[in-house]
């Protein structure tokens, strides 16, 4: 017998899934599947719906998925029901295997229609409102899933309505709010319900009665009427439901209807009509008549219509009130009538007449306003109406009448008025010179009569008089008649006729113009002479008389008529005047104008003068005078106008000195201004500027040059110059001659009095001008002891005269000893020296300072750096001590001695109590360098003979090279510190420097972009320096090569005699000159028959026989 064994089912597998809710609609039958899990034995399975077990179950049992287990699936068929909604649907598996059934399940969410809607009224006669009621209807519907929807609909058409539900008690609710109308009697209003489920709509409805009143009432007929005469009115009422009845009331007492009438009116209602005819009486006006309706249904409210009865009746008097009768009145006068009427209704219509026409004010607001025509006025029981006039002529005698219905009254006004109409009549409408005319003067009608007066601009006229007759506005007429002869003078004029009068004391006037015709005539303002500007405008005016005005205005120059439509530079104004612009020199002279019109022609000539600003036409440039001579600075202008004052002479420079004309006449003459110079002086010469100015801008300016001519004057220095050379025949000398005068000098040599051959090829000559000074430099080549060591004289000659001057060439030797030493400066421990150098021998030199203290024995020395210095400070002193002080120069050949008086000084230095010394000017100071308490000069001698005994041809090849070098450099510093100087005011033409092959005299040729001017008042006899130009040696390309220190001046007598710097001033512009322009081409130098030995530059520097002559033993 085998063991029981159970096996529990794990779950159960429901469909729809388990546990999800479900959307069933009620009455429709549905289909719900439960399988289980293996178990053993089988499951039993069951359903529930809403709790309750469903019996239309089908089961079936299949083999599980392993052996001997089983699986039940069962499937149920269910019907919900609305009460089913949101109830489970529950799967129950049982086995003996388990203690408590499993079970799965679904929420059923049933869909079904809501319940028929209700609609709530409030009150008890459903459907029963009264117009103008706010009805307030509630639709409810109960019931349905989902919640019903709920319409409103009026007569069938949908109403904007909202509704709200409420899902707990699933009632759905919406409010109908609307304010009855009468047109709302017999309209349905409905609610309907329904839902997604709902098979048909379920609706509920209520139709309306309204109850209304009248709108309006309405009374027909007029309430206004004649006394003892019958008024017939009619009463309508609009539509009401239900209908009213209709009552009269005349004040507090009723009558009766004549006939009553009912009619259908709108929106089921009634119109309600009564009709009344009675008899007015005077005593009825103003009483109230009154038409009311009233119904049961409106108890608590009245509807009338009230009119005011109006009954007629005339007014009782009537009367005017103004001026007194017969009162005499003055024309523009204001008068004021008043007419007053007593009772009637309506109140009285006053009328005002004038002679039978009605009074009206003006229409136009331009009209003057002589009528003021004033409103009705009620004062209790009495009407008036004001009629304000300023009298008019036409007022005069006339009757005004106020009239109200069959009353009327009258008044009469008496006017007095001037003329109304003053006419002048003349017997001929054109006019010309010399007609007569014949004016008559009427007076159309004036109270009382007047008398007639003529007049012309003035003038009294003689007439002759007419009769009074008879007048409009019952007044009197006059006239007056007077005869003119006429004259071209009389266009344009104004004959008076003037009527006086006498009771009004009053002039009425009136005047004829008179219209000559004439041919055109020039007035005594017609302009002659018309002034222009150059390049200005100018305005031909016309003043010209004419009737009718000129036709056209031809002007006419030189012959050719200016066209009258215009041109680039004129037109013709329309009054005739001509225009010019852009004016020329050209366009001066006679216009000859024509004017014309259809009585004739006219002519004039009228002048332009055209001013322009001058301009120079001829001014000498430059004007030459030979010093002490008289001559005209003369300045020839292009100008008009010609003014007597407008020539004016300025003298450039920069000082304030420069700009005086003294001892200068300033002359002019039509279109020449003069410049006269007497007794012509150097500081006279310049630059000075003509201005003329006569007023028409810009004044002409022109620059002109004064040289004045002097005869030459040589540079004589002192003592005697000397150039040394070498006499070996292998080295040159350069001969330096400058000389000032204008016009251009010629230079000339002798030596040893006998005329130089420049023809000979060691003599080259080399001349320069620049402005007045002018500069000759001889070279000779070969300088020989034996033929060249002599006395050369250079002589300058111009056509004024000649100056000379003497060279001395020697040999190479010591230097002369420094001159002139003094003491620029001093404190207790130094002094600043200054120094003029002597001739340095032909070689550098150098300084050196002896010095001693008078009450110490042994001297001091200190050399002076650098070398070339001319000022040196001595430091090292004692305060308040006496001290003896010379200046020695020396170069390789030995130094000058201290034999010369002029190369020593004698000092005290201050206390250290006393104030140092102020010098006149600061001088550089330099320190020296080295053991200054040391006796230099032994010991230069010492190393000095050293090196001459054994390298002797090295130093002399050596000091000849530096000697080359400092040729060049001194005389291209020379060249730069004489270009600062030489700036002379007397400008000449050109500067020059010639040359000629054949002579070996050559000229440069430069010009002065622009002068440069600067005073003369320190003006010396004496030569400044000037710019000079050497040639280079060969292979010297230029100054710029090397950082050249230049060593002064190689030619004492060039250097070094001249007059100070700033002696002169800068008086002659500089010429700058490039570094090339300070050499010479070399091919201009090259001897083509090789007769030239070699220079100086071109020897060795290493080979023996460059010493110098001195140093080779020859003696001269």
């Amino acid at each position: 017998m085998g063991l029981l064994t159970t096996v529990p089912p794990k779950m159960l597998q429901m469909t729809p899934e388990a546990g999800s809710t479900v959307t069933w609609v009620a009455g429709q039958e549905y289909e719900v599947s439960c399988v289980s899990g293996d178990a053993k034995p089988a499951p039993d399975i069951t359903f529930l719906q809403s709790g309750q077990i469903i019996s239309d179950i089908t089961t079936n049992v299949d083999e599980g998925s392993q052996e001997k287990l089983f699986t039940t699936e069962a499937t149920a068929r269910v019907t919900p029901q609305s009460s089913d909604n949101g109830q489970l649907l529950v799967c129950e598996g049982s086995s003996p295997a388990l203690n408590d059934p499993i079970k799965v399940s679904v929420t059923m969410n049933v869909l079904f229609p809501p319940g028929p809607p209700v609609i709530e009224w409030p009150g008890l006669d459903e459907g029963h409102v009264r117009a103008g009621q706010n009805l307030e209807l509630r639709c409810m519907a109960r019931g349905g899933n989902p919640p019903a929807t709920l319409q409103w609909l009026k007569n069938g058409q949908p109403m904007p309505t909202a509704w709200g539900t409420e899902h707990a008690q699933a009632v759905a609710r919406s409010m109908l709010v609307m304010m009855v109308r009468p047109e709302d009697h017999g309209t349905r209003l409905s609610c309907e319900a329904h839902n997604s489920v709902s098979k048909g709509i379920q609706e509920r409805g209520v139709t309306l009665q309204v109850t209304f009143p009248p709108s309006a009432i309405t009374i027909l007929g007029s309430a206004s009427q004649s006394e003892n005469k019958n008024v017939t009115l009619s009463c309508i009422t609009k539509s009401s439901r239900p209908r009213v009845l209709l009552r009269w009331w005349l004040g507090w007492r009723q009558l009766l209807p004549t006939e009553d009438t009912v009619m259908d009116g709108l929106h089921g209602g009634y119109i309600s009509m009564s009709n009344l005819t009675f008899l007015v009486r005077r005593e009825d006006n103003g009483l109230t008549l009154t038409c009311e309706a009233f119904s049961e249904a409106f108890t608590k409210e009245t509807f009338k219509k009230s009119l005011t009865l109006n009954v007629k009746y005339p007014a009782q008097k009537l009367w005017i009130e103004g001026p007194p009768e017969g009162q005499l009145l003055r024309a523009g006068t204001r008068v004021r009538l008043v007419c007053l009427a007593i009772g009637g209704n309506p109140d009285p219509s006053l009328t005002w007449y004038k002679d039978s026409r009605m009074v009206t004010e003006p229409r136009l607001p331009q009209e003057p306003r002589r009528v003021q025509l004033g409103n009705l006025e009620k004062s209790g029981s009495i009407i008036s109406r004001e009629l304000v006039l300023v009298t008019s002529p036409s007022d005069n005698q006339a009757k005004f009448t106020c009239k109200a219905g069959q009353l009327s009254a009258s008044m009469q006004l008496v006017v007095q008025f001037p003329p109304t109409n003053l006419t002048i009549l003349a017997n001929v409408s054109v006019l010309r010179p010399g007609d007569a005319l014949n004016l008559t003067c009427v007076s159309v009608s004036s109270n009382p009569p007047v008398n007639l007066s003529w007049d012309k601009e003035g003038e009294k006229l003689e007439g002759i008089t007419s009769p009074p007759r008879s007048a409009p506005f019952k007044g009197s007429a006059a006239a007056r008649s007077v005869l003119l002869r006429i004259s071209s003078g009389d266009h344009g004029h104004r004959v008076t006729c003037r009527a006086h009068s006498t009771g009004l004391r009053e002039t009425v006037s009136a005047f004829y113009r008179l219209n000559v015709l004439y041919p055109p005539e020039f007035l005594g303002e017609q302009v002659l002479v018309v002034t222009a500007v150059e390049q200005g405008e100018a305005l031909l005016p016309v003043s010209v008389s004419a009737n009718p005005a000129p036709e056209a205005f031809n002007w006419t120059f030189r012959g050719y008529r200016l066209s009258p439509a215009g041109g680039p530079r004129h037109r013709i104004l329309s009054s005739g005047a001509l225009q010019l612009w852009n004016v020329t020199r050209a366009d001066d002279g006679l216009y000859q104008l024509h004017c014309q019109n259809s009585e004739g022609t006219a002519e004039a000539l009228v002048r332009l003068d055209v001013h322009y600003a001058p301009t120079i036409r001829a001014l000498q440039d430059p004007t030459e005078v030979n010093i002490g001579g008289s001559v005209d600075i003369v300045c020839t202008v292009d100008a008009k106008p010609i003014l007597p004052g407008m020539f004016n002479w300025e003298r450039l420079g920069e000082e304030e000195e420069d700009w005086s004309l003294d001892d200068m006449e300033e002359l002019s003459r039509g279109s020449t201004g003069r410049l006269r110079i007497h007794h012509a002086k150097l500081a006279q010469a310049g630059a000075y500027q003509c201005i003329v100015d006569n007023g028409v801008a810009p004044p002409a300016r022109g620059l002109v040059r004064l040289v004045v001519r002097f005869a030459p004057q040589v540079e004589h220095p002192t003592p005697l110059t000397k150039v040394a050379a070498a006499g070996d025949s292998t080295s040159s000398a350069t001969l330096h001659c400058r000389a000032r005068g204008i016009p251009n000098i010629v230079f000339t040599w002798t030596k040893n009095g006998v005329p130089l051959d420049l023809q000979d090829p060691r003599y080259t000559e080399h001349t320069y001008h620049q402005g007045g000074v002018h500069s000759s430099l001889l070279t000779i080549a070969n300088v020989s002891a034996a033929q060249d060591y002599a006395l050369f004289t250079c002589t300058a000659t111009n056509p004024l005269g000649s100056d000379h001057t003497n060279i001395q060439l020697v040999s190479i030797s010591r230097p002369d000893p420094p001159s002139g030493i003094k003491v620029v400066s001093m404190t207790p421990y130094s002094v600043g020296l200054e120094w003029k150098p002597g001739f340095d021998g032909g070689l550098p030199q150098t300084f050196q300072v002896r010095y001693e203290a008078l009450e110490t024995p042994g001297f001091l020395y200190m050399d002076v750096l650098p070398p070339q210095a001319t000022t040196f400070t001595l430091t090292g002193l004692q305060p308040s001590t006496r001290y003896r002080v010379w200046l020695l120069a020396s170069n390789a050949l030995g130094d000058s001695g201290l034999a010369d008086k002029g190369s020593q000084i004698s000092i005290t230095t201050p206390g250290l109590d006393q104030p140092p010394e102020e010098p006149d000017y600061q001088l550089p100071t330099e320190q020296p360098v080295g053991f200054s308490e040391l006796p230099l000069m032994p010991v230069l001698f010492a190393v000095g003979g050293l090196l001459l005994l054994s390298n002797a041809s090295c130093v002399g090849g050596f000091l000849w090279q530096r000697r080359l070098r400092r040729l060049a450099e001194g005389i291209s510093e020379k060249t730069k510190a004489d270009s600062k100087e030489d700036r002379i005011r007397n400008d000449y033409e050109e500067s020059q420097w010639t040359e000629d092959l054949d002579n070996r005299s050559s000229t440069v040729n430069t010009k002065d972009m622009e002068p440069y001017y600067h005073s003369m008042k320190d003006f010396s006899p004496q030569l400044p320096s000037t710019l000079e130009e050497v040639s280079c040696p060969r292979g010297f390309t230029g100054l710029e090569e090397e950082n050249l220190v230049f060593p002064g001046h190689l030619y004492d007598e060039v250097g070094r005699l001249n007059t100070p710097s700033g002696t002169w001033g800068p008086l002659y512009d500089e010429v700058q000159l490039g570094p090339c322009d300070l050499c010479w081409p070399e091919d201009e130098y090259e001897n083509p028959k090789g007769i030239y030995n070699q220079v100086a530059g071109d020897v060795d520097p290493v080979e023996m026989d460059s010493l110098p002559f001195e140093l080779r033993g020859h003696l001269v």
